[in-house]
């Protein structure tokens, strides 16, 4: 009997997902136990990127070529049309950010206007915790951070960590919502590519930005992604 290759394995493992999985899933249901090596989900990593039956969608989220057709239309995602590109990847990312909550016993939000993106086949709204925010201050700021795009809440019901994606948008938005929001014992966070670093710098040295410039953290897509694929064996401290 031929002996399957690693590649088959994680082949095979993806076409039972659907056509398609995280690298977090991945290193969840592939059978180790014949792999002669101390580091599997280096390999696995290394097999996605290498093999020809397999494509990228984000980081972190790989799919078969031979489902692109079906993956694509589950995921409501046509590639090259830039709108939907634009609401994938921004879905994807608050996606991420609400199952890591989760995972570190957040309770997780995401505003009510995108409870019905698509994250992985599923609606941002069933996996969050909650689309309605709980009234942890006065009604003004309440409203005001009803329109981020992700917020952690701690076992006080007070609001932990900030977060807003920025694919295209003015980052300059998302830092006024943060310095409205500034006096809340809270970390701010600006997710998105790398390439927009250099904006989010020019733009928090504004002078208007001056008393959260050290309270605003930019973090890069790929963070995010790997953050979530280690999300087993994370340190708490992170972040």
């Amino acid at each position: 009997m031929k002996k399957e290759t690693q590649e088959h394995q994680v082949i095979e493992a993806m076409r039972k997902e659907g056509g398609y999985a995280t690298l977090r899933r991945l290193n969840e249901i592939v059978d180790f136990s014949t792999w002669e090596t101390k580091t599997p989900e280096a390999s696995i990593r290394g097999i996605v990127q290498k093999s020809k039956h397999i494509f990228r969608i984000q980081p972190g989220l790989w799919a078969l070529e031979e489902s692109r057709e079906q993956v694509l239309h589950k995921f409501e995602l046509k590639q090259g049309n830039k709108k939907s590109e634009e609401q994938f990847n921004h879905s994807y990312y608050q996606g991420l950010l609400v199952e890591i909550g989760k995972f570190r016993n957040q309770m997780t939000f995401v505003p009510a206007q995108d409870k019905n993106h698509n994250f992985i086949g599923q609606h941002l709204g069933d996996i969050a915790d909650t689309t309605k925010l709980p009234s942890f201050t006065y009604v003004n700021l309440v409203k005001r951070a009803m329109t981020i795009d992700v917020i952690w809440f701690n076992e006080r019901r007070m609001p932990s960590n900030f977060y807003e994606v920025e694919h295209t948008t003015d980052i300059k938005n998302s830092l006024s919502k943060f310095y409205e929001l500034q006096d809340f014992h809270a970390g701010f966070y600006i997710v998105a590519d790398t390439c927009r670093k250099k904006e989010f710098e020019d733009k928090l040295n504004l002078s208007i930005f001056e008393s959260i410039k050290g309270r605003v953290k930019f973090v890069e897509y790929n963070q995010v992604a790997e953050m979530y694929e280690g999300l087993t064996k994370i340190s708490k401290s992170f972040w």
